[in-house]
């Protein structure tokens, strides 16, 4: 099964995504869009965009985005794998033909998701809700967010989880596709670097990275064990 990565920017890479690929000698392509040509969908079986802080409505000032939401749709229309990270889910939610605009205030740092209907009994996204240490369920846990624009809906896609600022934090399309609006593949490293030049309370996030990482690490592994089989 080979993967295609693409990444929107240098410094928003695949993170544990990638780890997992590599330590299970999964075939992969990492490609960043700001400096290299993105591949046709080929021979890849899955898609995995990830996060930038532009907005997919920026497309007259990075046209790769187009080229993005269109190998998206056309992944999704074959039935192959996507998830789309952030950025990346606004990007499946464009190309299913939903709308993207500024949310209601930005989201950053360790925030509750809560699973919907469909986020119950989704087969994926359960596990996610899976405590990795005592296997407990629980609807309502902590992830990392990074983000100011959201989403519709998309049409015949289901609505997995909400936050309390936003409504669509994950949806589902067809039985293969997950587009997440929070990071599930950041490191330790990653957020640090990404506080490095913000004007945010540094202390207050690094304390929370330091309490609730470990955990985190262990669900979106517990993902990636089901989505990447």
């Amino acid at each position: 099964m080979a993967v295609l990565i693409l990444k929107n920017v240098p410094h928003e890479g695949p993170g544990t995504i990638e780890d997992y690929l590599r330590d299970n000698g999964i075939s992969y392509r990492l490609v960043d869009c700001s400096a290299e040509a993105i591949p046709d969908a080929g021979d890849f079986e899955t898609l995995v965009m990830m996060g930038g802080p532009m907005s997919v409505n920026d497309t007259a000032l990075y046209p790769y985005l187009l080229k993005e939401i269109n190998l998206a749709a056309e992944f999704m229309q074959k039935g192959k794998k996507v998830l789309g990270v952030c950025l990346g889910a606004q990007l499946m939610a464009r190309a299913l033909g939903a709308s993207v605009y500024a949310g209601p205030a930005p989201e950053v740092g360790w925030y509750d998701i809560e699973l919907l209907d469909a986020g119950l009994t989704d087969p994926v996204m359960t596990q996610v809700a899976l405590h990795p240490r005592t296997g407990d369920f629980t609807t309502r846990f902590k992830v990392f967010h990074w983000h100011g624009e959201t989403f519709d809906l998309p049409e015949g896609s289901a609505r997995l989880a909400q936050s309390a600022l936003y409504p669509n934090q994950a949806f589902r399309y067809g039985s293969t596709s997950y587009a997440f609006q929070f990071h599930l593949e950041v490191t330790r490293e990653m957020i640090y670097d990404w506080l490095k030049n913000e004007a945010i309370d540094k202390d207050r996030l690094k304390s929370d990275t330091e309490m609730f990482y470990e955990e985190y690490a262990g669900r979106a592994l517990n993902f990636y064990k089901v989505f990447f089989r």
